[in-house]
């Protein structure tokens, strides 16, 4: 993937840190997350806020397999959120963790409570690789991350449990074991805890 060149710095970017933003009377600009920020920051009269570019972070997760997670922090006016996500063919993919805050609170508290999510999630496995192949670890809750599948179009998901990407017919063939069970479907913001 080639990086894109932010319209506010002229700095090549890589597409993940990109944010495409503007409207149709003013046009469209692709703005790196600083330059978008900077942005926010002046429109919603937050001049204290500082942009923080953290670096790289690997964890390992209940199996003892290392993990490396980027970040990148988004202002939206009101608040502030900040992800952790692995890459994959330098796209956002595998586990991936967002938290919320208030735009004038500390940066770095705001990676602690991400951070301590971050590892709170990667200590449980949902699924294991059983004789019958893939199946639910515990045996009563799978939590994961809603992606597009490419694959059928958009017309079901591709989950993302335990950091690996699972078909919606692989997620059926596993809660087959418990036909005839009753099952609670809840969705939630990614910025919440499981």
């Amino acid at each position: 993937m080639q990086p894109i060149l932010c319209a506010g710095c002229g700095q090549p970017t890589p597409g993940y840190d990109i944010v495409h933003c503007g409207s149709i009377e003013r046009g469209y600009r692709s703005l790196c997350s600083r330059c978008f920020n900077a942005e926010v920051a002046r429109a919603s009269g937050l001049e204290a806020f500082e942009h923080i570019p953290f670096e790289p972070v690997t964890l390992a997760d209940g199996a003892g397999t290392p993990h490396t997670f980027h970040f990148c922090t988004r202002l939206f006016g009101t608040g502030v959120v900040l992800e952790a996500f692995e890459l994959r063919e330098e796209r956002p993919a595998g586990y991936q963790f967002r938290v919320a805050g208030d735009p004038e609170e500390d940066r770095f508290v705001l990676l602690g409570r991400l951070m301590a999510k971050m590892r709170r999630a990667l200590a449980l496995q949902h699924l294991e690789d059983g004789e019958l192949g893939m199946q639910m670890a515990d045996h009563d809750t799978v939590r994961g991350l809603i992606q597009w599948d490419e694959a059928c179009a958009g017309r079901v998901p591709l989950l993302v449990i335990d950091g690996r990407e699972i078909t919606w017919e692989a997620l059926g063939r596993m809660v087959m074991a418990f036909e005839g069970w009753q099952f609670k479907l809840e969705l939630r913001d990614p910025t919440e805890e499981w």
